[in-house]
């Protein structure tokens, strides 16, 4: 059935009454939450649904409170409609039945994520979501650089080592008990076994770790002495890699906020001539999703707000800096120009990353390897700080 017609039958569907969606969702953020309010307004007004935000401290409670609702019975007038969840609750959820299956391939704008090649829409944490969950934003791994000395950034990683060759001393990465540090980590682990991948997508094994290090070590090893401080000293927090950045030491550091990039030029903690863009062998994604609960009752309603957050112009309004700054999980190769003409800014900062330039996301590797990847290694190179 062609994208317009599904969107036209679930419209229909919803026009003969007016359902209640409650949406259990963090409300820590002003940002967040006048997104969401514009998000109630709009489907109020285009789908006559009626949106609560119930805002969380804690979504565990709202976890809770589901399991709680199947042990006693209530099977199809739930509390909890939708739900903001992380991978950790996910995976509770999931393992408890708590949450509607395979429903998310239903959605139209669902396809405009092109989830066949960009496993991390369809992989929460490593675990596979089965449809049970949709994608709503998502924070990837950038690159940034100072374009006054470098005129050609490495864009994967067998030329970050020609460039540190070229430019001794002038990149490094945190440790890894910092999350920079360890997502460094995980993207050479993923990029540098693209055979083998899928082990990283499973629980952890000693066999399956010795496996994925062996490149990984040989990249390490012929990286460090080249880093800053010959890779003897690693700084032991993301903040100081920006520092370092700001202060010319190094030409070229990542982040996982791209938005944080230009912010700092406009601090003036970075230069002017800082650019951002992402490696092209791959980005090391973190999506955050959106589930409906196994009891609720107004499933149409629930799909049709989701597939709403889906669409363009929601994705496109939640990545202003202005209103919350979230990247957007859609792949721009799908989206006709009149969309992608949607995430425009009004004036485009130029350290700024050009958010209309695909390019694959690694999703995270199954939760057991952060751990093991970190204690292996320490276990290897031994404090540097």
């Amino acid at each position: 059935m062609p994208a317009q017609a599904q969107q036209n039958e679930v419209s229909d569907q919803n026009s003969v009454r007016s359902p209640v969606v409650q949406f259990h969702a963090w409300g820590g953020s002003a940002q967040v939450n006048g997104y969401i309010q514009w998000v109630s307004e709009q489907v109020h007004t285009q789908y006559n649904i009626t949106l609560n935000h119930v805002k969380l401290a804690d979504t565990s409670d709202a976890v809770s409170r589901v399991l709680a609702e199947k042990a006693a019975g209530n099977d199809s007038q739930g509390s909890v409609n939708l739900i903001w969840i992380n991978g950790e609750n996910f995976a509770a959820m999931q393992r408890n039945g708590l949450l509607l299956e395979d429903w998310v391939n239903s959605l139209p704008n669902f396809a405009l994520t092109n989830p066949s090649r960009n496993p991390a829409m369809i992989t929460d944490f490593g675990i596979p979501t089965h449809g049970q969950e949709a994608p709503w934003g998502k924070a990837s791994m950038v690159f940034y650089y100072n374009s006054r000395f470098v005129q050609q950034p490495p864009l994967n990683l067998p030329e970050l080592l020609r460039f540190a060759k070229d430019h001794v001393g002038r990149f490094t990465y945190p440790l890894p008990n910092d999350y920079l540090g360890i997502s460094f980590l995980k993207y050479a682990a993923i990029a540098l076994n693209e055979k083998d991948r899928d082990l990283l997508y499973q629980p952890v094994t000693k066999t399956a770790l010795a496996h994925i290090t062996q490149a990984l070590w040989r990249y390490l090893d012929e990286l460090h002495p080249l880093m800053y401080k010959q890779g003897e000293y690693m700084v032991r927090q993301a903040s100081q890699l920006q520092r370092l950045m700001g202060t010319g030491e190094l030409l070229l550091a990542f982040s996982f906020t791209a938005a944080e990039i230009p912010s700092a030029v406009n601090r003036f903690d970075l230069a002017e001539s800082i650019r951002t863009y992402a490696m092209e062998d791959g980005s090391l994604a973190n999506v955050h999703f959106i589930g409906i609960t196994y009891n609720t009752e107004s499933v149409t309603a629930a799909k049709q707000v989701v597939n709403f957050l889906l669409s363009p112009q929601a994705q496109a309004k939640k990545q202003q800096l202005a209103v919350w700054g979230d990247d957007s999980v859609l792949d721009f190769s799908m989206l006709s120009a009149s969309e992608k003409a949607l995430f425009k800014p009004a004036a485009k900062h130029t350290a700024a990353l050009d958010t209309q330039k695909a390019v694959p996301l690694f999703a995270e590797p199954h939760s057991s390897w952060t751990d093991a990847l970190r204690q292996a290694w320490f276990l290897r190179y031994g404090e540097r700080f």
